[in-house]
């Protein structure tokens, strides 16, 4: 059996100063295994504590899948520390109220759609994300800030409401060994050691994983020399309530600085440092305080919150899944923090794999759909390193051509609009698509594999609705939605399609016409339509099949044999057969 004995740290920062938040802490509880003679096997063990593991614990409980999660430390966050990940993309937060937890993010975090770039004194790009098209149909925000032990706070207590999931706190694992039937992990308690057998292992440890390093996992690594510092801070005045940023920035030296408000009225301001900067030294709170008036001036006052230097680096597994165990979150890849990509990216995993477990553990589908976890993510992870890498070449170009390259975008993008998509000072994460993935039905037009955001639409009794609304009363099932007409045929068709199969369909109309299904909608608008790529086809014959992690599977024109296929291959049960 491997085993492991140091310490598992589950972030990057080397050193971390200020007290300026008090984190809740979880009693340890016997497990009924330390008294057991022979192992307890469990469906799925989640490995981790963190945002992934947390919300891959809340979306199985929702689902009503037993599983436990195990956490070597008794609290959220990072103890003593930081706020780590801020910005919360809309996907996530479309992920976040089908978990229940919506309501309380947004009314403690920061709602915010405008970001603004200088470079010294000058803006060079500006951007409100409400007026571009991929955002603002959704019932939820572009972004909301707010500090992540808030909301690992948040899925915890709502997992406790949910039930299913048995949380374990001060359980740490110090060894694995798996086989074809299942895997046994060793435990250890503040009561002494245990083991239990899982049929799925989902390692949601972070970038220090000890599995990977026991499971011998290849991966791609690049390290940089870049060097920043974090400093959590509260202000007597009130900047504007935007995201800016200095590729340039006059009072750190002409290094890149980026100002985020949080919430508790706690500003987030990262310093890029010189390479070879002093982790304790610009850590300290004279130097901090020295930073923060010569962007403040001298007369405003501050309270600092927390303080954190770090250096980043990417990384990105060969493949998702070893045997039994599914990486996920910082497990799998590592991105630098441009962007938002690392905590929203773990969400979407966890999102991913969630709805694939509860329907092979539920018999609703075949064992091979969980490989297209593998396809969908593994695609995403590697987008996500190569778009966050391209941003910290920028912010830190190597002499030569990059920084040559540099200073001309900069130089043009003062003037000409044309060169200010030239500036990449971090592309906010959307939500990936699925271009290769085995369990979608790819055709010409088709817009399957991507995903649909939460639009609104009207119930048949005039109630407001919206998309997640529909993927909750699906419960689980895929939902197959059908614009316009049906004919009388294929009407019979797709109420046979739903008793055979774990379908849930929904006739979608327009303002006028009749309702020819019991569960029908009304999109007067369009939103719903277009939320599914659907405008362009023939009104009367179309439909969407949409999965419970809202991706398309495919869509399609009539209710025939495509439409069976495309279902029968989301569930695993055509393989890569046409």
């Amino acid at each position: 059996m491997t085993t492991y004995r140091e310490t598992a740290l589950t972030n990057s920062y080397e050193f971390t100063a200020g007290a300026g938040y008090e984190l809740p802490e979880y009693p340890f509880v016997e497990p009924p295994e330390l008294h057991a003679t022979t192992p307890v096997r469990h469906p799925v063990v989640i490995v981790g504590g963190g945002i992934t593991g947390l919300t891959l614990a809340c979306s199985l409980a929702r689902l009503g899948v037993r599983a436990v999660l195990i956490d070597e430390d008794n609290t959220v966050g990072v103890k003593g520390a930081s706020s780590r990940g801020i910005c919360y993309t809309q996907k996530s937060l479309e992920i976040f109220e089908r978990l229940g937890i919506f309501e309380r993010i947004a009314a403690k975090g920061v709602q915010w759609s405008v970001g603004r770039t200088f470079a010294g004194d000058d803006e060079v790009y500006s951007f409100d994300l409400r007026q571009q098209g991929q955002y603002h149909l959704s019932q939820q925000p572009p972004f909301i800030n707010i500090q992540q032990f808030y909301i690992e706070g948040f899925l915890v207590e709502r997992i406790q409401e949910l039930g299913p999931v048995d949380l374990r706190w001060q359980n740490r694992l110090t060894g694995f060994e798996q086989n074809a039937d299942f895997a046994t992990l060793t435990i250890e308690t503040p009561a002494g050691t245990y083991r239990l057998e899982a049929e799925h292992v989902i390692d949601a440890t972070g970038s220090h994983s000890p599995l990977r390093k026991w499971l011998n996992v290849p991966f791609d690594s690049r390290r940089g020399d870049d060097r920043w510092c974090i400093a959590d801070v509260r202000f007597s005045t009130h900047p504007p309530q935007e995201r800016h940023t200095w590729i340039e920035a006059p009072f750190n030296e002409n290094r890149a600085v980026w100002q985020h408000l949080m919430a508790d009225d706690v500003w987030r301001i990262d310093y890029q440092m010189a390479p070879n900067a002093d982790p304790e030294y610009v850590s300290r709170e004279d130097v901090v305080r020295e930073r923060l008036a010569r962007q403040f001036g001298p007369d405003v006052q501050v309270e600092i919150v927390w303080v954190g230097p770090y250096a980043y680096r990417s990384e990105c597994v060969h493949a998702m899944r070893h045997g039994r165990v599914f990486l996920m979150g910082d497990s799998a890849k590592v991105v630098s923090p441009f962007g938002a990509r690392g905590g929203n990216t773990g969400v979407a995993d966890a999102d991913n794999l969630a709805w694939k477990l509860a329907a092979v553990l539920g018999g609703k589908a075949d064992a091979t759909l969980l490989e297209s976890y593998n396809d969908e993510r593994l695609d995403a992870a590697r987008q996500n390193v190569c778009v966050t890498n391209r941003t910290a070449r920028f912010l830190r170009p190597a002499d030569g051509t990059e920084r040559l390259f540099r200073q001309a975008a900069i130089g043009l993008a003062k003037q000409h609009p044309f060169a200010r998509a030239l500036i990449n000072t971090g592309r906010m994460a959307v939500a990936n698509p699925y271009a290769r993935s085995r369990a979608c039905t790819y055709a010409a037009a088709s817009a399957a594999g991507q995903s649909v955001q939460n639009v609104g639409f009207e119930w048949a009794d005039g109630a407001q609705g919206d998309v997640n609304d529909l993927l909750n009363w699906a419960g689980g099932d895929l939902l197959v939605l059908v614009f316009g007409d049906l004919p009388a045929a294929a009407l019979q068709r797709l109420r046979r399609l739903c008793l055979d199969a774990p379908v849930r369909s929904v006739q979608v109309l327009g303002t006028n016409g009749a309702a020819q299904a019991l569960e029908h909608v009304r999109d007067p608008q369009g939103h719903l339509r277009g939320a599914c790529h659907v405008l362009g086809q023939e009104p009367d014959h179309a439909w969407a099949l949409v999965r419970p992690d809202g991706y398309l599977a495919a869509t399609g024109e009539t209710i025939n044999a495509q439409l069976v296929a495309a279902i029968e291959r989301s569930l695993g049960l055509r393989g890569n057969q046409p």
